[in-house]
């Protein structure tokens, strides 16, 4: 994604209608991301979780847009800091941009790059939210977001795409956010459930998918999305690199999940829609970083070797015993990283730059500087956000009570349920002590042991 900052110099470039548009069209796509994510995450809960799991997704939409107005943006994309960091008191409050005024080398206002951006911000944390299904208090979840943002999100955002950002400087290539979304989120994941641990009942008890419908309209969504999150971060389409990664995501993303499926019916025998769901994230999640650098032949190739890794790695935290609940460490991480080191065999050096991979006569050498790039985002990531979670956990918890999450945690963080079934044609009447209706609160909390 290329970076940069406002300028109102006379030989700057003019505003263009079509750019303009296009990417107030991408901004959208990657907002119905993030309720895609809900939905995807909603289906592989047990029912008594789906509503919290949601409402983990759609407390990001308030909370990061209101930080990024603040001060998220200017952190991210202003004036560069030391290579960490940046600022501009302009950018804080969106409070001194001209509404015409251009974002630095490109024909769009800074408004509709910083929205653009805003999205992005938007899903990173609600990333997150999966590998902490059943046991987050909603009030410390909401506050670990508004901490996480802003110690990790916005530097990182800046390292990667900020003027001066180090990784930037460094050469470091991540188109869409390899780094800075997906190894940002994933490696935040593993942090905080090493920190808070396991589900009541992990590898003990059943804790299936309760709607695979719901998942895979979700991993539509994502996937349909995902070419304004993908596509549109070349900030428009003079120069056709916007096309080629347009093309690249859809391959990328088909070759990931027939490779996760065949993985799946040698090692399980059978093609499971989760899988399919899952193969598709995975091959969406590696083209992210890699997908302006290659060629369709090598998007096939990125897609199915992450799809693979993908497949594997979900089964990792059965053998190392965390408990990742909905695989954001297997297929965001993982795929992160995937994709983002593969850069260094497939870059062609013919489509958003020079650089050129090991398998285009490149050497080694952006092989280096991706690895820096994945290996800094990850350990950064992970350590902040594990002390983050340790000093929530110890202040105000992290967990709801034991009871309350075997009882289901909608209840008791959202006194409400997914699902309805005491209306008419529902079922059964609500059952009674004496004259008065118990209510499914109570019911829940008497029973304790109802897995959904």
């Amino acid at each position: 994604m290329p970076p940069g900052i406002t300028t109102l110099a006379a030989d700057a470039p003019t505003l263009s209608a079509a750019n303009t548009g296009f990417m107030l069209i991408c901004s959208a796509l990657v907002m119905i991301m993030t309720p895609g994510l809900a939905f995807f995450y909603g289906g592989m809960v047990r029912v008594k979780s789906t509503l919290n799991m949601l409402m983990m997704s759609f407390i990001s939409l308030g909370i990061v847009t209101i930080l990024w107005v603040l001060y998220g943006f200017s952190l991210a994309f202003g004036t560069d800091i030391g290579s960490f960091i940046g600022w501009s008191s302009d950018f804080a409050g969106l409070s001194g941009i001209g509404i015409t005024q251009l974002w630095d080398g490109y024909t769009i206002p800074v408004y509709v790059f910083a929205v653009f951006q805003l999205m992005f911000a938007i899903i990173t944390p609600a990333l997150i939210s999966g590998a902490l299904a059943d046991r987050v208090k909603f009030t410390s979840w909401a506050l670990f977001i508004t901490l996480w943002v802003t110690v990790v999100y916005f530097p990182v955002a800046h390292w990667v795409w900020g003027a001066g950002g180090w990784l930037f400087e460094l050469g470091v290539i991540d188109f869409a956010g390899g780094t800075a979304v997906h190894i940002n989120a994933g490696a935040a994941a593993l942090g905080v459930i090493l920190v808070i641990g396991k589900r009541v009942g992990f590898k003990k008890d059943p804790m299936r998918p309760h709607s695979l419908p719901l998942v895979m309209l979700g991993a539509g969504l994502l996937w349909f999305g995902w070419f304004g999150f993908n596509a549109g971060s070349w900030l428009g389409n003079d120069d056709g690199v916007g096309a080629v990664m347009f093309v690249n995501t859809q391959v990328a993303t088909a070759a990931a999940m027939l490779a996760w499926l065949g993985y799946e019916k040698l090692r399980h025998g059978s093609f499971t829609t989760l899988g399919a769901a899952s193969g598709a994230v995975a091959g969406l999640v590696a083209i992210t970083p890699s997908g302006g650098a290659i060629s369709p032949l090598g998007a096939i190739a990125v897609g199915a070797i992450a799809g693979v890794l993908c497949a594997m790695a979900v089964g990792l935290k059965y053998r190392f015993g965390y408990d990742d609940s909905l695989d954001v460490v297997g297929v965001h991480l993982v795929g992160g990283v995937a994709g983002s080191l593969l850069i260094g065999f497939f870059a062609t050096g013919g489509v958003q730059s020079d650089a050129k991979g090991l398998f285009y006569g490149g050497g080694l050498d952006q092989l280096g500087k991706q690895a820096v790039g994945v290996f800094a985002v990850l350990a950064y990531s992970l350590v902040v956000s594990a002390v983050l979670a340790f000093l929530l956990d110890r202040t105000i918890g992290m967990r709801v009570d034991e009871d309350d999450e075997i009882s289901g945690i909608d209840q008791v963080e959202h006194a409400e349920t997914a699902y309805d079934f005491s209306g008419a044609g529902g079922g059964a009447a609500p059952r009674t002590t004496g004259s008065a209706p118990i209510s499914d609160s109570t019911a829940a909390a008497q029973t304790k042991k109802v897995d959904a």
